[in-house]
């Protein structure tokens, strides 16, 4: 039986939202999977009844577990980490070690649950880093996904060859993309464009075997496909990510207030603004800890709380964690990374 042990705690809508986004979620997920509610129980009950409480079909899929501690978007990641070990997301993640759930869904301090999920669940032999994959939506009509959008904001050539391993398994198992294209983020096409970092880069993934498409620009992103064909992982150092990442999510809104702005007709722009909101993602998987932790965006929603379950449930059963590692063991090329 699936368990997915939730920080209730988390987020700047929490426990409202997170908990919301909870009773959506037991509808939708397979009727096995167990939802654990992490935080100060009082406040949990509380809010379940405010919110009318859990539908008597669903009772058996819920737990909840006592955590007394909050870390704050504001504190600092190792000192909380250090200091609130009895907080919810600690306490979250440690049942996953201890083999008492499966997953971890937060919606808390980024820095904190990178932290916490590397001490505690620790990486995978050959990793020097986790990293984030995100999904970013495309015209092609499917995601790709990007790493590290946030994590690391300086990474070595062998971190980004270990970013496409991860990303490879993550579009496998998530995605369903078999043998997944994969390109390296530069400010051009040819291998020897980039910083140096990324031209060495750039020689260890094409000699990974690893479907290696080379590199690729920023307007390939947006389109899904690049001078090869189609792309489905884009490899990146984090702060680069994290800049295309922030660059997106307010792309869409900007457009779309613009057609409000000159009264262009609305039909069909609000599905078309939901592509690009991170709600419909969910969350984003710390790739590479031996486990399942997945980050969300301190401002999550229930829709966006909902899906960052579906997929800690989709990680879950693809037994992602193990995928990764068997794939890192085949890639000799990774180990022996400093």
């Amino acid at each position: 039986m699936p368990r997915i042990a939730l920080d209730a705690m988390g987020g700047d809508y929490a426990p409202a939202a997170t908990i919301a986004g909870a009773l959506l979620a037991l509808g939708e997920l397979p009727a096995s999977t167990t939802i654990q509610l992490v935080g100060r129980e009082d406040e949990i009950r509380a809010e379940l009844q405010r919110q009318g409480g859990v539908p008597a079909a669903y009772e058996s899929r819920v737990e909840i577990v006592h955590a007394p501690d909050v870390i704050e978007m504001t504190d600092k990641p190792s000192v909380a980490v250090r200091s609130k070990r009895e907080s919810s997301m600690v306490v979250g993640l440690r049942m996953q070690a201890d083999g008492q759930s499966d997953a971890f869904v937060s919606a808390g301090n980024t820095g904190a649950q990178m932290a916490a999920s590397t001490v505690i669940l620790r990486l995978h032999e050959g990793l020097t880093r986790p990293a984030i994959g995100t999904l970013v939506p495309t015209d092609r009509g499917v995601p790709l996904v990007m790493l590290d959008s946030g994590a690391n904001v300086d990474c070595s050539p062998q971190e980004l060859l270990q970013f496409g391993w991860l990303g490879a398994v993550y579009a496998e198992d998530i995605l369903g993309r078999t043998n997944p294209a994969i390109g390296l983020l530069s400010v051009g096409e040819e291998p020897e464009k980039g910083s140096l970092a990324v031209k060495e880069a750039h020689a260890l993934l094409a000699a990974s075997g690893l479907n290696f498409v080379g590199n690729v620009e920023g307007h390939d992103i947006p389109h899904g496909t690049c001078a090869h064909g189609a792309l489905d992982v884009v490899v990146c150092d984090g702060f680069t990510g994290n800049v295309v990442l922030k660059l997106y999510e307010s792309v869409a809104p900007m457009i779309f207030g613009l057609l409000v702005k000159f009264d262009v007709k609305q039909d069909g722009l609000e599905s078309l603004l939901a592509m690009f909101d991170y709600a419909q993602y969910g969350g984003a998987p710390l790739l590479g800890v031996r486990g399942v932790s997945i980050i969300c965006h301190g401002k999550s929603s229930p829709t966006a709380i909902k899906n960052a379950l579906h997929v800690a449930s989709l990680a879950i059963a693809h037994d992602m964690s193990a995928h990764i590692g068997r794939s890192l063991r085949a890639a000799p090329v990774v180990h022996g990374a400093s």
